[in-house]
């Protein structure tokens, strides 16, 4: 039986890969709505992106703009990382149908308390809509199996030297959500930073002769331009890691810890604190990436993206 999952994430180059790996395995997961919010670029972008990835795939369902900014700062985008569109690279065409007119928290809301499988949701952006639909039916948390997201780490920082960027764009709706007594799985850079796709495999796929492959393979090549000035040998899948850990749970190794947000900190703010000797005294809350098979998930990005068109 396919598991439920709700896809809540702000296109972006990797955020795109990731949709497009859970639409290639309806064996494993049954998408019931993607929700959008504003991260890598601005609302309106990033909605259009997930529309335009979509239907380049022939891939239908329903695409809810959530909210435009964080809860209680001004946006932060990462326009240096996807580019004036956040997805960069690729000529797509226009979307062939519409965002819904509702709203992302409602449908998010709506999709869980009606399922009738507990469901999982797979944030890939700064995690505001989420917090929000918890503050607003904090019912629903009975009916969430997981929130296994892509942001922060244990060990460093990427935007800034403390923090990872879904996080410190709304470090309060992530320590909402760290709050909230639903089970979590953070898939942070410790994993990510390990998860690269190098040029040769890039090379594959823009050599492949499928459509989305090659697609995906110019996704890639602007992806990696940004990472290659960090010192990058490939280009880190952040997002489709998330992805893959729900569609293949072994794929990482995890262990159980106390995770904490700084919100206030003058230099850390968007810091995931990982309490790993249990110093804090407090009960762990999260189960923390540190762990993966770098092979075994690229090649089932690969296989994936090859899957469309067959």
């Amino acid at each position: 039986m396919p598991k439920p999952i709700i896809i809540d994430c702000d296109p972006g180059h990797d955020d795109a890969i990731a949709l497009l790996l859970a639409f290639a395995k309806p064996e494993l997961v049954r998408v019931l709505a993607v929700t959008i919010v504003a991260g890598n670029q601005t609302l309106e972008k990033t909605v259009n992106n997930a529309l335009k990835v979509l239907s380049f795939a022939g891939v239908q369902c329903e695409v809810a703009a959530g909210y435009d900014r964080p809860l209680m700062r001004p946006l932060e985008i990462a326009d240096a990382v996807h580019g004036e569109s956040g997805l960069d690279g690729p000529d797509l065409p226009e979307p062939t149908f519409a965002a819904s007119k509702r709203h992302g928290v409602q449908v998010m809301i709506d999709q869980i308390r009606q399922c009738k499988e507990k469901v999982t949701i797979v944030p890939t952006g700064p995690l505001t809509n989420v917090a929000a639909a918890l503050v607003g039916a904090p019912d629903i948390k009975q009916n969430i199996e997981r929130i296994v997201l892509m942001g922060g780490a244990a060990r460093e920082g990427n935007w800034t030297p403390a923090a990872e960027f879904n996080i410190l764009v709304d470090p309060e709706a992530a320590s909402i959500v760290f709050q909230s007594g639903v089970p979590i799985t953070m898939i942070g850079l410790d994993v990510t930073h390990e998860a690269q796709v190098m040029a040769s495999e890039v090379e594959y796929l823009l050599n492949s002769g499928n459509r989305v492959g090659v697609m995906v393979g110019e996704l890639l090549e602007f992806f990696g331009e940004f990472h290659q000035t960090m010192g990058f040998a490939g280009m880190p899948l952040h997002d489709p890691l998330a992805m893959a850990t729900v569609l293949d749970p072994t794929i990482v190794e995890t262990k159980h810890l106390p995770v904490t947000i700084e919100t206030q900190g003058l230099y850390t703010t968007g810091r995931t604190v990982v309490d790993f000797y249990g110093v804090t005294g407090k009960e762990p809350n999260v189960d923390v990436a540190l762990k993966v098979d770098r092979d075994r998930f690229v090649q089932m990005v690969i296989d994936a993206m090859l899957s469309y068109g067959r």
